[in-house]
């Protein structure tokens, strides 16, 4: 005979299937669940967090636990796409947050990157991404200031930053990404709207223009549980 928080996980997950409980829906909570079926918080949490574990559930600071959205696939192929196109031709909905744009002095790393000296000033751009309305990635970006002066001046709630860089006869040509998974810390957390030390993918992104030179350095935060990529290499 199956234990009883694996009668509950089927249960929930049928639910979950025919739509009772619809995307981004808050299920019951503990309480309501251990008396619906009749047994303990803890065996009900043991439930949860298997179909937690199996990415149709996830918990959400001081809401409880939803339905997940089905994950995001991000595609690096060959084709250079800005992350409005492509998102766009997958028929989702993206909208931009600037946390901050700001122009300084370039660190010892992000002068190295940008080959810049360190007297040299960068902008540093940090936005929110946001698909169908929902924190998706955390971009924090470099650009040589000296290159891009006017770059202070573009809104980019609005302007993409691939176009920008076209618009300036400089388009980014080249991409060379480098991946990581990290834990979220409690900023990261806050802005993409998960738990402290979820999981994250980590990029830092080098898109080069048109003489082979850095022209923008990105570092990519991106939800670890509604997010997945698919690299397309030919040969």
């Amino acid at each position: 005979m199956a234990a009883m928080y694996l009668k509950i996980k089927s249960d929930l997950f049928e639910k979950i299937n025919n739509g009772t409980y619809k995307e981004g829906d808050l299920i019951p909570t503990e309480i309501e669940l251990a008396e619906y079926y009749n047994v303990s918080r803890p065996t009900v949490r043991q439930a949860i967090q298997i179909l937690v574990d199996d990415g149709y559930l996830e918990k959400r600071r001081k809401r409880g636990t939803m339905v997940c959205q089905k994950k995001i696939e991000q595609e690096f192929t060959q084709k250079i796409l800005s992350f409005d196109a492509e998102m766009n031709e997958k028929g989702l909905t993206t909208s931009t947050k600037v946390i901050s744009s700001t122009i300084e002095d370039a660190s010892e790393e992000v002068a190295s990157t940008l080959g810049i000296s360190l007297s040299d000033k960068v902008c540093k751009l940090i936005r929110l991404r946001y698909i169908n309305s929902k924190p998706n990635v955390i971009v924090t970006t470099y650009i040589p200031y000296n290159q891009f002066p006017d770059i202070k001046n573009v809104n980019f709630i609005n302007s993409r930053l691939y176009d920008y860089f076209s618009h300036k006869g400089n388009p980014v040509t080249r991409i060379k990404r480098k991946l990581e998974t990290i834990k979220a810390d409690n900023t990261t957390a806050s802005l993409l709207d998960i738990q402290e030390n979820d999981p994250v993918f980590y990029f830092h992104s080098y898109g080069y223009g048109n003489d082979n030179k850095v022209i923008e350095y990105s570092i990519s935060k991106y939800r670890g549980d509604i997010n997945y990529f698919v690299f397309d290499l030919c040969r």
